[in-house]
């Protein structure tokens, strides 16, 4: 009987210190909504396209599903990712001391408790989607106030940090046109918000962070023969050319977005080429940043292709393919690539990729090749399906180890 009482205590003690473990560092919080939010926005969309596909009754969502999706995506699923390392190196970037719980809680209370009511009004209430919304955009603001707080000290000198920081600002007024198209603003509010959250918010954020930390750890790995290329030219180039394609865009002319989307891909292809990923095949955990990022200039090519067939009155001939290659190969794979080495790094670790990572990984890349082929099926319902199924299937055990190291504290013993 003392046995199991003890037990039982321990039991208890261990789920007591759960939330202090959880908020050790603002990584552990926001990659674990994260981290969740990868199955829980995979799993509704997967739900709805079956059921759709089969026949099956299914909860009408308040807006369309597949803008839904688009949405909470990219501002409910990556973007805690975004803020969770953000939270943590920007102060690392300017040699400031780490952010207070009190800074970055509210942040995961916002952006995690916000996402999870608005996808219950995926189900069917109009009000829960938009109080989600709501509360979601009130964690947002809180971790903008957060980090320009770090920025303000910094005076802003940073210019990672301030890109960074540049994109947080359009991502938070994406999510707000959102929330106002949810209640009742026009079909242009819903079309503003994925854009910007596609151009404005997560491709300025990820190529940003891969400008200066790509170079850093591959120059740690290969040594004095890697020659680290960041220009300054690089950041403004890339703001510049994401304007225009975003000027274009939401101007309805697709049809000559090419003349921003061409530059762009070659911008892409010579900044991978310059980050020599053929110098850099060794370890896993590096070779898979260089692997993931193969697919930005592929995307980029894709939609100036598509823009070109489209300015010589061929239509749009590749459909969504060009989204998906950027947000399922590029967001997705560079996602595990950065997610597992800062979770590696900062769970004490070895810096290596594991069996766990590197099948998340390696199957990622066939969900991106069946969705890209999906577009070009004469059975696009089906193909569709299936990408979604199989975003799950390459997921779950990646989100399950992850969310384990979350839990637990680091095997080196230190803080943190």
């Amino acid at each position: 009987m003392d046995m199991h009482r003890d037990g039982a205590t321990a039991w208890g003690a261990a789920f007591a210190t759960l939330p202090l473990q959880l908020a050790a560092a603002p990584h552990r919080l926001l990659f674990f909504a994260g981290a969740s939010a990868v199955i829980v926005s995979m799993l509704w969309w997967a739900c709805w396209l079956a059921a759709a596909y089969f026949g099956h009754a299914f909860p009408a969502a308040p807006v369309p599903p597949g803008w839904a999706h688009a949405v909470f995506a990219q501002y409910g699923m990556l973007a805690p990712f975004i803020f969770g390392f953000l939270l943590t190196v920007f102060p690392r970037w300017m040699a400031q001391p780490a952010l207070a719980r009190r800074r970055y809680v509210p942040v995961f209370a916002g952006l995690f408790g916000g996402y999870l009511v608005a996808h219950a009004g995926l189900l069917g209430s109009k009000a829960l989607l938009v109080g989600g919304i709501g509360v979601m955009l009130a964690g947002w603001l809180a971790g903008l106030a957060a980090l320009g707080g770090v920025l303000v000290r910094n005076g802003a000198k940073d210019r990672h940090a301030l890109s960074c920081y540049v994109a947080l600002v359009l991502g938070a007024c994406g999510l707000a046109a959102f929330g106002a198209f949810a209640l009742g603003a026009p079909w242009q509010f819903a079309y503003v918000a994925i854009r910007l959250g596609t151009f404005g918010f997560l491709l300025p954020v990820y190529f940003t962070v891969c400008h200066r930390m790509i170079p850093f750890f591959s120059g740690n790995v290969v040594g004095p023969r890697y020659r680290a290329f960041k220009p300054a030219w690089s950041l403004p180039s890339m703001w510049a050319l994401l304007l225009v394609h975003l000027a274009l865009d939401l101007g309805h002319h697709q049809n000559v977005l090419w003349l921003a989307d061409a530059p762009l891909a070659l911008f892409f292809l010579v900044h991978w080429l310059g980050w020599q990923p053929w110098k850099c095949l060794r370890p896993g955990l590096l070779a898979v940043l260089h692997f993931a990022g193969a697919w930005l200039w592929v995307a980029f090519a894709l939609y100036a292709a598509q823009s070109l067939l489209a300015f010589t009155d061929h239509g749009f001939l590749f459909a969504r393919a060009p989204a998906h290659a950027l947000t399922v190969g590029y967001f997705g794979s560079m996602l595990v690539a950065m997610v597992t080495r800062v979770t590696q790094g900062h769970s004490g670790r070895p810096l290596e990729m594991g069996r766990i990572p590197w099948l998340t990984f390696c199957l990622m890349q066939g969900v991106a090749i069946v969705r890209l082929h999906a577009e070009f099926s004469a059975d696009l319902p089906r193909w569709l399906v299936v990408a979604a199924f199989g975003w799950l299937l390459a997921f779950l055990p990646w989100v399950l180890r992850s969310a384990w190291i979350f839990l637990t504290p680091r095997v080196d013993g230190k803080p943190g």
